[in-house]
């Protein structure tokens, strides 16, 4: 077999025809309609024609992927997580439209909601006709959801819900919101129509990181919501926290995919690029770091690989999630920093795709689960010991 420079391990191997197809489907779709118009959006910070890109996405069975039923396409972690590779090697802000939509807004309702409230809610936003959000972090409150001020009260058979929410993507388009809240029973989740008296979504301007993406505040005052908005399934911090692992196992994924993008470009670059006389990719201190690279890749490739199979099988737990997670975006950062240096000046033009994925991989590392908390999360089970608090 010859050595292919974009696969040197030979992963594809791994793969079935139809997680093949699949893939190739999902980067089709990213060249045809994201990568030709990604850098203007990022540079104007705007993601026009979200609604759209939404419904394409949904056609492709990309939202709510890996669930089942209720018009979702029921594909395998290691599907879902190949086409989270291809999204974000377009751009960090197309697969957190689909990771929340789909791990987070969608997946909340699937696994704790009432049928009622599934019929309601998922066909719709499995077709990318209604967008969801996911309503957690709030103002003050990161790290440490327990101490969420969002609250909802009973009145009558009514629910009262009163709080914040901070950096929200999908809000502003969202025709449905999922906000977790304290009650007096504990932590509950509601499904908030968007339209409710009360609530609204302000954007978020002027970020330096994903700046294609639709992010929000959720301001919900006085917010009243009938009996079955709440979702029945659950209650306590269960409930958000095992919506974030199933995120948090996108990332996994996605993140390799903006390492890859940059690495590519970073590799092409080296190939034609010529000081004193030849490429600069036939020195050595160039191929030392496209090594490097190269190495750290695929590396997290095949432990994304590995983790989308111990999901499939049922056997991945949180704790492994968090390894996951640490390691890639850590890696994907330190490639795109690598692959700037390679193409020197050229690596700050939105010319290429390397500065772009390396300030969007800055909130990557930050959200759902700062390098601290899977750093603690790693602690706790290799010594048994909290060190939370």
């Amino acid at each position: 077999m010859p050595f292919v420079p974009t696969d040197p391990l030979g992963i594809d191997e791994l793969l079935a025809p139809e997680d093949l197809a699949i893939r190739d489907t999902v980067r089709g779709w990213a060249a045809d309609r994201v990568l030709p118009h990604i850098a203007g959006w990022y540079e104007s910070g705007e993601l026009p024609g979200i609604r759209e890109l939404a419904r394409e996405l949904g056609a492709l069975g990309a939202l709510g992927m890996s669930l089942e039923g209720y018009g979702c396409a029921g594909a395998s972690a290691v599907q879902y997580g190949l086409a989270c590779l291809e999204l974000e090697a377009a751009d960090s802000g197309i697969r957190s439209l689909v990771s929340v939509q789909g791990s987070l807004a969608m997946y909340a309702i699937w696994k704790y909601g009432s049928e009622e409230q599934k019929q309601r809610w998922l066909p719709g936003m499995a077709a990318g006709e209604l967008i969801g959000c996911f309503g957690l972090t709030e103002p003050d409150v990161g790290s440490d959801p327990a101490a969420m001020r969002t609250y909802a009260k009973r009145d009558g058979t009514d629910w009262v819900l009163n709080g914040r929410k901070m950096w929200i993507t999908n809000g502003s388009v969202a025709a449905v919101a999922v906000v977790w809240a304290q009650t007096d029973e504990g932590i509950r989740g509601f499904a908030v129509p968007t339209d409710s008296a009360g609530f609204s979504a302000p954007e978020i301007k002027h970020k330096w990181s994903l700046r294609a993406s639709v992010t929000s505040e959720l301001v919900m005052d006085d917010v009243r919501l009938p009996a079955d908005a709440v979702l029945p399934g659950v209650t306590g911090l269960k409930g958000p926290l095992g919506c974030l692992s199933h995120a948090r196992y996108g990332i996994i994924w996605g993140a390799m995919g903006a390492a890859r993008a940059s690495f590519e470009a970073a590799l092409d670059y080296a190939r034609t690029r010529e000081q004193f006389g030849k490429p600069i990719g036939g020195f050595q201190l160039t191929q030392a770091k496209l090594a490097d690279m190269a190495l750290e890749l695929h590396k997290g490739i095949l432990l994304a690989h590995h983790l989308g199979r111990r999901m499939d099988a049922g056997t991945l737990r949180p704790e492994q999630i968090s390894f996951g997670k640490l390691n890639n975006v850590r890696e994907a950062i330190d490639i795109c920093r690598t692959a700037r240096t390679v193409l020197g000046a050229n690596g700050i033009s939105l010319e290429y795709p390397v500065m772009r994925h390396a300030t969007n991989l800055e909130s990557v590392l930050t959200y759902e689960g700062t390098v601290e908390m899977h750093q603690l999360v790693l602690g706790k089970a290799l010594t048994g010991l909290d060190a939370f608090r």
